[in-house]
């Protein structure tokens, strides 16, 4: 039995980002972190959508530590092996978790708000493959009572609309004025149905309009365990709190992302 620490590396800071800030999505994702109470939060569970590696499942890390520029984030092994008791779990390689930037992202906000707290928790993170809906509920089933205890954050890792030729996505409502109203049209669209909390009704809209909201699967997770709970009598709402473009789109040469900042508040 090895005691070694394995380590992730910060393997996206200096050409994601750097350390004076994130270029596009930095400001809009403060209005977010704002909401961290870190004298409550003892583990903060961390979603993010996979990239790189094909996955029909959610993955754990294989790492027990993951760095980043302001302070290393540990792992909180007593959740992960309660996750791997379920079965629905497969290991990623350090690799994939390295290559992946979804969760990593995440981690330098994470430090920076649970600062003056440490020592005093840990994270969780769950790399999220395309799952079927019918895996969107039974995770969100399983994660329903993480998500209900006030000690447990989460963040899902997601953009919006990546639109141009480049994404191989172009719908243009023209009733909406210039390609970037039509975006800011399209992904406001779906805001507002994440914000009733129904997640068949955010399944319909992404079969319908295909928009290109790569954390789609951690959000309908995040829909599926809130409608659980809701179940239980629990009292939710989701407010979006900033929304953003990294440019304004105005023929078919151009293309951005889109970037949107909301909370979950349980009552």
């Amino acid at each position: 039995m090895s005691n070694r620490v394995v380590c992730r590396e910060a393997s996206h800071a200096g050409s994601w980002y750097s350390a004076s800030g994130y270029t596009y999505c930095g400001a809009c994702a403060a209005h977010a972190y704002k909401q961290v109470d870190p004298s409550i939060t003892r583990r903060v569970f961390i979603l993010g959508p996979s990239h790189h590696v094909p996955l029909s499942r959610c993955a754990l890390s294989p790492a027990d530590i993951y760095r980043t520029p302001l302070y290393d984030l540990r792992i909180d092994q007593k959740v992960y092996a309660d996750l791997w008791k379920t079965g629905l779990f497969e290991r990623m390689s350090l690799q994939t978790d390295e290559d992946e930037h979804s969760i990593e992202m995440h981690l330098p906000y994470t430090a920076k708000a649970m600062e003056s707290h440490k020592d005093e928790f840990s994270i969780v993170p769950v790399l999220v493959g395309a799952l079927s809906e019918s895996k969107e509920q039974e995770y969100g089933k399983l994660l329903s009572k993480y998500l209900a205890d006030p000690s447990n954050l989460f963040i899902i890792s997601s953009d919006f609309c990546h639109w141009g030729q480049r994404f191989r996505y172009t719908y243009y409502d023209e009733s909406q004025g210039e390609i970037y109203r039509s975006i800011e049209h399209l992904d406001k669209m779906g805001m507002g149905i994440i914000e009733q909390l129904d997640p068949m009704s955010f399944t319909n809209y992404l079969k319908k309009y295909r928009n290109t909201i790569c954390g789609r699967h951690p959000i309908g997770v995040l829909l599926n365990a809130v409608a659980e709970l809701r179940k239980s009598g629990l009292e939710m709402n989701f407010t979006f709190l900033n929304y953003a473009q990294s440019s304004q789109c105005r023929n078919w040469q151009d293309s951005s992302v889109s970037y949107a900042a909301g909370a979950l508040i349980v009552h």
